[in-house]
């Protein structure tokens, strides 16, 4: 409850400007760290926010980790990438990151109604961006070449959108593991989509 309660004030605006900055970061670290570990408890906070700007702002900030260490482990440390082509692939890396969020957040609006849900894009979005957290942080395996294999413990993520659907989109307890499941395809399916268009960039 206490987690709760600081999270929310430190992800407001703080009062004096030359704080605004620590103030924001350390509300990141709080949200993420009470994400990961306390999803039970950190999923009604997220509910009671009704703040999709976070939600962008938490995009904007976790999707630089994979996209800047594909950047650096391509091209500095692998040192096999060129570096315009590793820096193209970095941003065009970051922009999906963007538009396979709100894809997937999309899916999950149109199925909640199937599994006991309530429609609501703006619940779907925050489901969604804070479900990716696993992933974005298990991105920076990407400054090793040919580790990019343990992306998959991002996987920890559908666990944290199954703990959250019933509390963020109405679902259902007993199906939100369907629920989740139909998600999760509908996301590989967008994935693929999105690798497809990152390898045509950069060819």
């Amino acid at each position: 409850m206490a987690m709760r309660r600081v999270s929310r004030a430190l992800l407001e605006p703080c009062g004096c400007a030359t704080l605004a900055m620590g103030c924001a970061v350390l509300g990141l670290i709080l949200r993420v760290k009470a994400i990961m570990m306390t999803p039970q408890t950190e999923w009604p906070a997220v509910a009671n926010e009704f703040d999709d700007a976070a939600s962008i702002r938490y995009i904007a900030i976790l999707a630089l980790i994979p996209a800047l260490a594909r950047l650096i482990g391509g091209w500095l440390i692998g040192g096999y990438t060129p570096f315009l082509t590793a820096l193209i692939g970095a941003m065009v890396a970051y922009a999906l990151s963007f538009v396979l969020v709100s894809a997937v957040a999309l899916v999950v609006d149109l199925l909640a109604p199937r599994f006991g849900g309530q429609r609501s894009y703006s619940n779907a979005l925050r489901l969604t961006a804070y479900s990716f957290t696993p992933v974005w942080l298990v991105g920076i395996v990407l400054l090793v070449p040919g580790a990019s294999f343990l992306v998959l413990l991002g996987l920890y993520g559908l666990y944290l959108m199954w703990i959250g659907m019933p509390v963020m989109m109405g679902s259902s307890k007993h199906k939100s593991l369907l629920y989740v499941v139909a998600v999760a395809v509908g996301a590989i399916a967008l994935d693929a989509a999105a690798r497809i268009a990152l390898v045509s960039a950069l060819s």
